[in-house]
């Protein structure tokens, strides 16, 4: 499935897909995945319209819910990059939330799509990020090589009738 996006909403496509799979999910009964609303300080409201306001930082990841009477929660990423991820389109945030939601035993992940190989995406669980991420403090590479996801990761597809059958990747559902 072709994603298009413009630089103002980079990664938005994205998110609209996997929106819909949550959606499909939900009406399978295989999952109940949730977009995390972006928080936002408001300046002005008028006649029930936010007229003026900013972004707040980010606690949270994109999406937390359960499937299988497991915990999920992950963040989904795009990248124009061909040959790698940088591990900077992670902020430290996320990772603080992806580790603790892993700690407690939930299933932790990015989600990462190649938007110049053909949308590729690919299911990055927490486990194996950090090991990247953790290097990359530590004087290591900076980004996990395109080759590295193909060789290694869960290459998301539609399936079942599922848009984008992402969960396989996760829990073999």
């Amino acid at each position: 499935m072709k994603l298009y996006t413009a630089y103002g909403n980079r990664g938005k496509s994205l998110e609209h897909l996997v929106d819909r799979v949550n959606i499909q999910y939900k009406i399978k009964g295989i999952a109940d995945i949730r977009k995390v609303p972006t928080p936002t300080k408001v300046f002005k409201y008028e006649r029930g319209r936010i007229r003026d306001g900013v972004f707040e930082k980010g606690e949270w990841v994109d999406y937390v819910g359960v499937a299988q009477g497991r915990a999920v929660a992950f963040d989904a990423k795009e990248t124009r990059e061909t040959t790698r991820f940088e591990l900077d389109n992670v902020h430290d945030h996320q990772v603080e939330f992806l580790k603790s939601w892993h700690d407690q035993g939930a299933k932790a992940f990015l989600l990462v799509c190649f938007v110049k190989r053909d949308h590729e995406i690919y299911v990055l669980e927490y486990k194996d990020f950090v090991k990247w991420w953790e290097g990359s403090k530590n004087g290591g590479r900076k980004s996990i090589p395109y080759d590295w996801f193909v060789a290694n990761c869960f290459r998301a597809k539609p399936e079942s009738g599922i848009l984008l059958h992402y969960l396989r990747g996760v829990l073999n559902v």
